[in-house]
């Protein structure tokens, strides 16, 4: 046996191959026993599955808040009253948002849901119109289209859609009643995590440290707080950029004179938190309304993306963001298709910083792993250069 199998055999734990195979062996044990008896933990999954929005919820209020709540405690104000005082204010902020803000955006999304169709029809005509005109027409008419018979055969079904979709939701309403019923409970559980974190939040990892044994707890404290950083430098930097996104937006389309200025404002800045696929998202309604509004308003919108995209690339996420994540573009595209194949939007929304952190995990895990091999690499070196002194 070489040397390398030999120091990776005692990194192990073990002395021989026998420790290696036996190892794996029980692991594929351990794997199929749990997997004949998974309803055991069917509690567990349901308890996790009611427990993780409104801690989600809540955690990303704490990372929001703390940074005012500790401006608070320097300004000599006792942490209760503080909590208190943020409360007041986000109490407020959402009752200004409700009664002034909500109605006017809700009167926009009605009338752009109305429209939707008349603008998608009039865009469908207006392409086939530009094609059928320019040097790829010879092509075109090869395809051999009707863009208003498609229409009246296509589109024109689209009651009788929203009327088999709400069908299906009042065949399905007591799932329906049961998932609002969830999520309303969440939104109501939210205040009381969100307090209790702000309140005793930072002695948490204290009091997991204290139960790890003395001799990891140097290593653990580094993790908790590297973790608490990524996680706190995503969420807020997140948060900042999408506002500037939203406002950036909303400005610019008014500018130029665009319809729904302000709700595809909002829709850029919700989006926003989606790299890469959230833009595309976020863009595509502007289109089509730019479309069919004029040729003009299609450069217009162009120009008002562009420099909507340069600035928020170039001078906002750099300052705000930082280099916090350290994750590559490629990474995180591969984030968000996974993330989205297994969990759906929750998996897109929350991939990335769920990345990050099992990133800090395995980092460190790994750090530790390689010092512990060194060690043993440091041992079979001296024990194979002593004879020779």
């Amino acid at each position: 046996m070489d040397n390398g199998s030999s120091r990776t055999i005692r990194f192990l734990g073990g002395r021989t191959t026998m420790f290696v195979l036996l190892s794996i062996l029980l692991i594929g044990i351990i794997i199929l026993v749990f997997s004949k008896v998974a309803f055991i933990f069917y509690p567990i999954k349901v308890f996790f599955s009611t427990v993780v929005l409104p801690v989600i919820l809540a955690t990303i209020a704490y990372y929001l808040l703390r940074p005012l709540l500790r401006l608070l405690e320097k300004w000599k104000i006792p942490r209760i009253w503080g909590i208190f005082i943020l409360f007041i204010a986000l109490i407020g902020l959402i009752t200004l948002l409700v009664f002034l803000v909500f109605p006017f955006l809700k009167t926009q999304f009605m009338n752009l849901i109305d429209e939707f169709p008349t603008y998608f029809n009039q865009m469908l005509i207006n392409v086939d119109s530009f094609l059928r005109t320019s040097i790829f027409s010879s092509y075109y008419k090869e395809l051999d289209i009707d863009v208003n018979t498609f229409l009246d055969e296509r589109l024109g079904t689209i009651g009788q859609l929203f009327t088999d979709a709400i069908g299906g939701l009042a065949s399905g309403v007591t799932s329906f009643i049961s998932a609002l019923t969830g999520f309303v409970l969440a939104i109501v559980t939210v205040p009381f995590i969100l307090f209790y974190l702000l309140l005793e939040g930072e002695k948490f990892p204290k009091m997991l440290l204290k139960m790890l044994p003395p001799r990891l707890r140097d290593d653990a404290q580094e993790i908790f707080e590297d973790a608490d950083h990524q996680i706190s430098a995503y969420i807020q930097g997140q948060i900042l950029v999408a506002i500037c996104i939203g406002i950036m937006v909303s400005i610019g389309f008014r500018i130029i004179g665009m319809d729904y200025a302000w709700l595809l404002g909002v829709l850029a800045m919700f989006t926003s938190v989606v790299p890469y696929l959230g833009p595309i998202i976020a863009i595509t309604p502007a289109v089509i309304i730019a479309i069919v509004t004029s040729p003009f308003m299609l450069v217009k919108l162009a120009i008002v993306w562009t420099i909507v995209q340069l600035v928020e690339g170039k001078f906002i996420s750099p300052q705000i963001m930082g280099k916090s994540l350290h994750i590559h573009p490629i990474t995180i595209i591969f984030v968000l298709l996974t993330g989205g194949s297994l969990f759906g939007v929750v998996g897109v929304v929350f991939g990335i910083p769920g990345y990050a952190l099992l990133k800090v995990v395995f980092t460190h895990l790994f750090k530790l792993l390689r010092l512990r091999y060194n060690k043993f690499e440091t041992d079979e070196q001296y024990h194979y250069e002593k004879p020779s002194r």
